[in-house]
């Protein structure tokens, strides 16, 4: 990575919500949510921080629920995350931890140790999504280092909740865990998309189609994916047993 001024810190939020780049997707959403940063000396990566979680098809976000604090939106792109470990100890809740490098232009430089810390639990299950999208979406990385951030220099806009009882794209629901382990969906009128694309891959390669959001129980918008399905959440999960 670049020593420049560098990557995603307080990049990925509204005044009243996450924003998301166009064609961006979320996959599994929790609401009570810890994180504490290591590695870094600034004030915004001091303290532990609680608020909400995005998995996307593209990346993690976090929004801090504490509008005072420096730190209010992370992105953690998963061509930039190192060193993730689901961890599982004998005696306090399961955590995952990792390293995450900077994006040039990103607002922080070299790069920062994370620990994740779910209140309602479902870490190993939200790791275990996030490790086997991260994989797929590696896999259409052009190029070694993270892109520079591009901060959006065009609308955004509030997304449409998506129908209630339709089901995810047999694409994208392979890489979820079962509904009632993240049953949570995100408030209405807090989710906002850029008009502009993602500057890296996701699962289905680089974006370029209309903004779309994808929750728990529910699709909003179009596009289809022309790759098989992956194996199920559950047959995934039984091979890493």
């Amino acid at each position: 990575f670049t020593s420049t001024r560098e990557m995603s810190l307080n990049t990925a939020h509204t005044s009243t919500g996450v924003l998301l780049h166009s064609g961006e997707t979320i996959l599994i959403y929790s609401s009570q949510v810890s994180i504490e940063f290591s590695g870094q000396n600034d004030e915004q990566f001091q303290a532990s921080k609680t608020g909400k979680l995005y998995l996307t098809t593209h990346r993690m976000v976090f929004n801090n629920k504490d509008k005072e604090d420096p730190l209010q939106s992370f992105s953690f792109p998963f061509i930039a995350l190192k060193d993730v470990q689901l961890e599982q100890p004998i005696f306090g809740a399961n955590y995952i931890q990792g390293r995450v490098g900077a994006q040039p232009g990103g607002n922080f430089e070299g790069e920062a140790g994370f620990k994740l810390h779910f209140k309602q639990g479902g870490a190993i299950e939200f790791g275990t999504s996030m490790l086997r999208v991260a994989a797929v979406a590696s896999r259409n990385v052009v190029e070694d280092a993270p892109p520079p951030y591009s901060p959006p220099t065009e609308d955004w806009y509030a997304a449409a909740a998506p129908p209630p009882y339709s089901s995810l794209p047999p694409e994208h629901q392979a890489y979820i865990p079962p509904p009632h382990v993240f049953p949570e969906h995100p408030a209405p009128g807090s989710v906002f998309v850029s008009t502009a694309p993602p500057p890296y891959p996701g699962i289905d390669g680089y974006a370029g189609g209309a903004g779309q959001v994808i929750q728990r129980g529910g699709h909003a918008g179009g596009g289809t994916s022309s790759h098989d399905a992956p194996p199920s959440y559950q047959e995934s999960s039984k091979k890493t047993d």
